[in-house]
């Protein structure tokens, strides 16, 4: 088994109402990747002769990947929206990073306790990110920091090792969501042996922020994947959606198990977000151990599923439900995503089964 890197958050298995807030609503872990890479047979800009213009660069642990279309002869322009592009995911890697000295996390991190002047970017996301734990009732905690640094899941084979249970202990004493005071622009954790990851719900929020910036600049036509979180703008030439591959859990990389169709035509996702327990995992005899952790104990979450993706209206929301219905399992994954409106997923069970959900 040859684990994908990736980082996640997560717990139990109880179903909890996760609808963020309207004036919120923008944002996990995942690797969906783009059934023809780069495709050519993705058109762009509203012209016939549209052909993709791409740049990829490495952030967020992961790789990631912009796409613009337009006609031949472009390629100035192209370059020049790629790279605001690019600089926008550096500046937030900068800001929103638990590793990054300098970062707004970084700094509420090692504040020890005393109140953290942060950007109204930082500022909302967290308020986002505290809606969503406690409606979850806790399964998702944003300060699981300290639990999971103690887990190395790039480790594999004889190095592969659990978190010694004294320490993990004692790093479960500090995780608690409710010791984190938001007010305006300011952060506080109660606790300062806290610590904050935003893992399950950032790089959705950023891949919101980039369609953003590109459709401000007059971008039509667009795809942008962040490592499995996958946003796009217009559609192709015909007016017809993207295609999307999913990836089959522990598989090879661009084997994928069935693919999923984005556009922004009306009523229709246009993005998706896939968290599984292939991402970041390593095996120790008959059990696999994954990233996506439960607070409650600090080991991996207990699931039938080892894949969700959801498809949606916006990146922030499906990067957090994707986590969500994870942990949830099946059956209670599917009738949560029935409950919402105009919420669509796939789920892949531990024994390979592909049930779609509308």
């Amino acid at each position: 088994m040859k684990p994908v890197r990736k980082t996640g958050i997560k717990t139990d298995r109880s179903a909890f109402d996760l609808r963020i807030p309207l004036s919120n609503r923008q944002r996990p872990v995942l690797l969906l990747v783009l059934a023809a890479l780069l495709g050519m047979l993705l058109g762009g800009c509203g012209k016939q002769d549209a052909i993709p213009y791409s740049k990829t660069d490495f952030y967020f642990d992961t790789v990631v990947t912009l796409t613009v279309y337009d006609s031949p002869g472009h390629e100035s322009e192209a370059n020049a929206l790629l790279e605001a592009g690019m600089q926008a995911l550096s500046d937030y890697e900068k800001l929103l990073s638990p590793t990054v000295e300098g970062s707004d996390l970084y700094r509420i991190n090692h504040a020890q306790g005393e109140w953290t002047e942060v950007s109204p970017e930082t500022a909302t996301l967290l308020y986002s990110a505290l809606s969503f734990c406690k409606s979850s009732g806790g399964q998702i905690d944003i300060t699981l920091a300290p639990v999971i640094e103690l887990w190395d899941f790039h480790e594999e084979g004889s190095n592969a090792a659990l978190p010694p249970a004294n320490r993990l202990k004692k790093a479960l004493s500090h995780v608690d969501y409710q010791s984190v005071s938001v007010d305006g622009n300011r952060v506080r954790l109660e606790d300062p042996e806290a610590a904050i990851d935003l893992g399950f719900i950032a790089k959705g929020y950023i891949a919101d922020q980039i369609k953003s910036l590109f459709l401000e600049k007059g971008v039509a036509n667009a795809i942008i994947n962040l490592g499995g979180n996958v946003q796009t703008i217009g559609a192709k030439p015909d007016h017809s959606g993207f295609s999307v591959g999913i990836q089959r859990p522990f598989a090879d990389l661009g084997d994928y198990v069935t693919t999923v169709t984005l556009s922004d035509a009306k009523d229709a996702p246009c993005t998706a977000a896939t968290s599984g327990t292939y991402e970041r995992c390593f095996q120790i005899g008959d059990s696999l151990y994954h990233h996506i952790l439960d607070p409650a104990t600090g080991m991996p979450v207990k699931t039938d599923l080892s894949s969700v993706t959801i498809l949606a209206g916006n990146s922030m929301e499906a990067d957090a439900l994707s986590t969500a219905c994870l942990i949830l399992g099946c059956e209670k994954a599917k009738a949560y995503i029935e409950s919402l409106p105009d919420i669509h997923a796939v789920l892949i069970t531990a024994d390979g089964d592909v049930i779609r959900v509308d």
